[in-house]
């Protein structure tokens, strides 16, 4: 049984229509209409329950879609909550938090990346640090790598498993079998550590939010 109404659903009803499952426990939820072939779910980053619909779908088939997947929702609703407690618990970072973890970060990366790259037979070209509230990390086509600061407050394994990652982009544009065994090739441990990132980034992520 989900149990809270998040505070940012009463936001979204400024700007879009909420609807209500009755066989959900009246779990709010909007409808982005789109080009779409088919129907889905995703959770905004307040907690907003969104459903991305085909132009022209009913709203009966929207509500038994919703209601279909209403395990998979409170499921996710509860990671979200988790989230937010772990995220209000670790403490906010303000925006000097982040210039100093941005700031303690380059010397490591400019130790960390030419030791990988070489290992890797690899090159790349400008290096930026952001704060980032969805990625950890990219590399373009010409060799570009961007990394998010908040790195800095994920084990150093976890550091390195990211690099690797995107120097492996260098090879491999794709996440074919090819890059992923490009990447086990030097980390080994990858799924571990992009598990850890998976049940723990978001909070280092949410952590912005409140310091703001």
């Amino acid at each position: 049984m989900i149990a809270f109404i998040l505070p940012a659903v009463k936001r979204l009803a400024k700007n879009a229509a909420l609807c209500y499952n009755k066989g959900m426990s009246r779990t709010p939820y909007s409808i982005v209409y789109s080009n779409r072939r088919t129907l889905g779910l995703t959770i905004g980053r307040d907690g907003a329950v969104i459903v991305r619909a085909p132009r022209g779908s009913s709203r009966a088939l929207i509500e038994k879609f919703v209601s279909d997947e209403a395990g998979w929702i409170e499921k996710q609703l509860a990671r979200f909550e988790k989230t937010e407690r772990e995220a209000v618990s670790a403490g906010a970072l303000s925006p000097a938090d982040i210039k100093r973890l941005a700031e303690s970060m380059r010397p490591v990366l400019n130790e960390k990346l030419p030791r990988y790259a070489a290992r890797l037979g690899v090159t790349y070209n400008r290096v930026t640090i952001r704060a980032q509230k969805s990625k950890w990390g990219s590399c373009t086509r010409e060799g570009n790598l961007n990394f998010n600061c908040l790195l800095m407050l994920a084990p150093e394994e976890v550091l390195d498993y990211v690099i690797v990652h995107e120097l492996c982009h260098r090879k491999h544009m794709d996440h074919s079998p090819a890059f992923w065994a490009e990447v086990e090739s030097v980390i080994p441990e990858h799924r571990r550590l992009r598990k850890w990132l998976k049940d723990n980034g978001g909070i280092l992520m949410r952590r912005m939010d409140y310091g703001e």
